[in-house]
């Protein structure tokens, strides 16, 4: 098996079990453009809104322009100064490049998301960088 065969045999494995996972696939090892974006509830106890925002984040993987998605909650590590974990929600979505997370944002399917969605947030804080 070639080198480029094989790494595109790994990286399809990698991503079948990210996606039996349920809320990550990527498409490449480091995509050109990550869109990480923090959410923080209305009512942030609600798990019932928790879960409706979860399910429509989920919706933004059928974008065309979408390479990958993670979607977490606030993990239970060590607290310490740096640490912040004060959101409800987060989602990473990765793309090819600029233009691509441009078609994104004004996408219907993104669109129906905010319109579905925006209700459940008090505050969404989003860091946008390209790798180097």
């Amino acid at each position: 098996m070639s080198t480029a065969s094989r790494r595109t045999f790994l990286m399809a494995g990698v991503a079948a079990a990210a996606g039996a996972a349920g809320t990550t696939t990527m498409a490449a090892a480091n995509p050109p453009l990550v869109h990480h974006v923090f959410f923080w509830l209305k009512r942030p106890d609600s798990k019932e809104d928790r879960e409706k925002l979860i399910a429509g984040l989920r919706t933004l993987a059928k974008i065309e322009t979408v390479r990958g998605i993670h979607i977490g909650v606030p993990a239970s590590t060590e607290k310490r100064d740096v640490v912040d974990n004060s959101f409800s929600v987060s989602e990473i979505l990765y793309f090819d490049d600029v233009e691509g997370q441009n078609a994104y944002q004004v996408h219907p399917i993104h669109e129906q998301f905010v319109a579905d969605c925006s209700h459940l947030w008090e505050r969404v804080v989003v860091y946008d960088a390209i790798a180097v």
